[in-house]
Parts: C-alpha cells; sequence; structure tokens
C-alpha cells in the first residue's frame, strides 16, 4: 500500500506551514527594519533639501534684510510704495531682497507660462477655454476662426 495516511499529509502540511510561518516573521521583520530606515532617510534627506533651499534663501534674506539689492530715485514713487520697497528693513528709496526676490519669483512664473502656452499653441496642444488647437472652431453660420486660419 503506497498511498499516504491522512495523519501524514497533516504531518507534512504542518512542517511546510511552521516554515512557511517562520520565513513569514522574518520577512516581516526585515521589512520593518527597512521601512524604519527609509523613514529615517526621507526625513534626514528632506531636511537637508530644505536647509540647502529654503533655509539658505532665508538665511540670506535676514543677514542682508537691511541692504538694499539697488537704489531709486527720491520722488521716484510716492513715499507709501518706496516704503513698500524697502520692506522690511532697507532705508526708504531702495528695494529689499525680499522685495527683489518676490518680483524675480512673479516675473519667472509669468514668463513660464508664456513660454509654456506658446509651446503648445506650436505644438498644436489644447487652448483654454476647452477649444482643441488646430481644428476649425467656425459654427453652422460660418461665425468664427480657426486656429488654421490664424497661423497662416
Amino acid at each position: 500500500m503506497n498511498s499516504t495516511s491522512s495523519q501524514d499529509e497533516f504531518a507534512k502540511w504542518a512542517k511546510l506551514r511552521r516554515q512557511h510561518d517562520k520565513a513569514q516573521a522574518e520577512y516581516d521583520e526585515v521589512a520593518e527594519k527597512n521601512k524604519s530606515t527609509r523613514s529615517t532617510f526621507d526625513l534626514r534627506a528632506s531636511s537637508a533639501r530644505w536647509v540647502l533651499t529654503n533655509g539658505l534663501r532665508l538665511g540670506l534674506q535676514f543677514y542682508h534684510s537691511g541692504t538694499p539689492v539697488f537704489e531709486i530715485p527720491r520722488g521716484w514713487a510716492p513715499a507709501p510704495v518706496e516704503w513698500v520697497l524697502g520692506w522690511p528693513r532697507v532705508k526708504r528709496g531702495g528695494v529689499s531682497l525680499q522685495v527683489w526676490g518676490w518680483a524675480c519669483a512673479v516675473a519667472i512664473g509669468v514668463v513660464g507660462e508664456v513660454v509654456g502656452g506658446v509651446w503648445a499653441w506650436r505644438n498644436g496642444g489644447g487652448v483654454e477655454g476647452g477649444e482643441a488647437a488646430g481644428k476649425n472652431t467656425r459654427g453652422e453660420g460660418g461665425v468664427g476662426v480657426g486656429l488654421e486660419e490664424t497661423r497662416g
């Protein structure tokens, strides 16, 4: 009789189950250690990135908060505008590093939007308002001008 008894089958299954449970416990332990190491690394990396970008900028702004980036002629702008341009500690008639940085950020954002819009328009991307670029937008009565006709 070569058949295996149900007790032998159960014993094999129980042995495999114990091996599997042991391997699963080892895996869970290593996975938890890796998760802890990863979260520590992520915290340190994001802190270093913040210090090197925002921290450096804030440090420079604090250190040079009383030094104007450049001077504007007296009377060129009303006194309240001169005060705002010098905020927080530059004397009247100067433009502070904080205001200059803000103005540069706004200008870079606007230029980026314009360049992105022109690039999308030239490459057949979508147009604001839901119209498809490159398609004729004329209605039934022939009203409107399609983008194909304006590109020349």
